[in-house]
């Protein structure tokens, strides 16, 4: 009897299991990365085209905070699911 692809190498998936199921928090937290990277949210000041008015400067616990009440939003939105 011949052997599938996947006997002989443990770490490759078998393509009829599932992928393990994710929590709210771990999708909140992968929309967050995906809005801060892309908007540059939570950061300090950043040069930018066009009228950006006067540069902000934030300070390290500001920027924190700011990304933590990003999450808690994509938590609430995730959760209206």
């Amino acid at each position: 009897m011949a052997e599938s692809p996947t006997d002989k190498n443990p770490e490759v998936p078998d393509p009829k299991t599932p992928a393990p199921a994710r929590t709210d928090n771990e999708v909140a937290l992968e929309l967050m990365r995906f809005i801060a990277t892309v908007t540059g949210y939570g950061r300090s000041a950043q040069a930018s085209a066009g009228f950006s008015g006067k540069p902000q400067t934030r300070s390290a616990e500001e920027q924190a905070d700011a990304l933590l009440e990003l999450f808690e939003r994509c938590r609430g939105v995730v959760r209206k699911d």
